[in-house]
């Protein structure tokens, strides 16, 4: 007799990313576009700290907080992390040192990196100054990094030339020709995710065309997709069951958005679809209708595409709409 093999692990890389959109307020547009003019700004609380980065209101009283203030370029490491693997997109691509740096004239430490030989180069306590990005737009990266202070380093001084004490901070108007008013920050994630036990089996039956559950040995819900446990009982789920095919729209919008790499015309529709025997609702997308014929209670089936894993999309069945007290608890 020959032993059966382990079921395969399924694994799949994701990415999930947007840009996410911010206008700036005065504080933040002030420091941005300081930055891309080689002056380091920060704000004085009413107790007499400055804070840098600038914040717009004091995390001790939450008021609100506007006196600018222009800080060195140069500071001193507080402490420190190195980075012997540097990542996609991470200001440096030579192994580095994460530090903080409390700047000349300021109370709080800033986050960047530090351009170092090694580890055994850096030192909480030692000399740092920046490392100016040869093009500036408003934005953090205008600093490229810091680098340790040498005997050239008051040739970094830079900035607007103002008046300023050395270790002191001087007053700033925050004024500058062409501000930043808005930043656009890149949000991505990437990882490899791996279904449990459950999706697994789930997934395997949507290759055989087929739409399988689990139900709770408590409350005998079913539910697709499975989780592996009952949100309810917290019990496992090992009871497998078939659901479907055709279900039920429970609720659904219309999509008048093109979504980008997805080749659907606008508008559709996407509904929450209550299959036969189930007792929670899937999404899925409504065709072979107008769109402004979906309606809740229509009743679906699925259509699977020649090598589809998953349904492409669900049409109406033509049977009579379901009662409104048969989907109503899965809304």
């Amino acid at each position: 007799m020959t032993a059966a093999s382990p079921p395969q692990v399924l694994r799949a890389p994701l990415v999930v990313e947007f840009p996410f959109t911010r206008s700036l307020g005065p504080v933040q547009s002030a420091f941005l576009t300081g930055l891309r003019e080689r002056v380091v700004l920060g704000v004085r609380t009413g107790d007499g700290r400055v804070m840098v980065p600038p914040v717009e209101y004091d995390p001790v009283t939450a008021e609100e907080i506007r006196e600018l203030v222009e800080v060195a370029p140069a500071g001193t490491v507080t402490t420190w992390a190195w980075n012997g693997d540097p990542r996609p997109q991470q200001p440096l691509t030579t192994p580095f040192a994460w530090v903080l740096v409390r700047l000349d004239g300021a109370d709080t430490a800033i986050l960047h990196a530090l351009d170092a030989p090694g580890p055994d180069a850096v030192r909480t306590g030692m000399r740092v100054r920046i490392r100016w990005a040869a093009d500036r737009t408003g934005a953090i990266t205008d600093i490229a990094c810091f680098e340790p202070e040498g005997e050239d380093a008051a040739g970094e001084a830079g900035g607007t030339g103002s008046a300023r004490a050395p270790g002191g901070a001087a007053p700033h108007d925050g004024a500058f020709a062409d501000p930043v008013t808005g930043i656009v920050a890149e949000a991505r994630l990437d990882y490899t995710y791996s279904p449990g036990r459950a999706q697994t089996a789930y997934i395997n039956a949507l290759g055989e065309r087929r739409t399988v559950g689990e139900r709770c040995p408590s409350c005998h819900k079913v539910y697709v997709p499975p989780r592996g446990a009952c949100p309810t009982c917290g019990v496992a789920t090992t009871d497998r069951v078939e659901v479907g095919p055709a279900g039920t729209v429970t609720t659904y919008c219309i999509v008048n958005i093109k979504a980008r790499n997805l080749d659907i015309e606008v508008p559709y529709v996407y509904a929450h679809i209550a299959l036969d025997g189930a007792d929670l609702a899937l999404h899925g997308r409504i065709g072979g209708i107008p769109y402004d014929q979906v309606r809740m209670g229509l009743r679906v089936e699925p259509v699977w595409t020649d090598g589809g894993r998953y349904p492409d999309h669900y049409r109406p069945t033509g049977e009579p709409d379901a009662d409104y007290d048969a989907y109503k608890e899965l809304i």
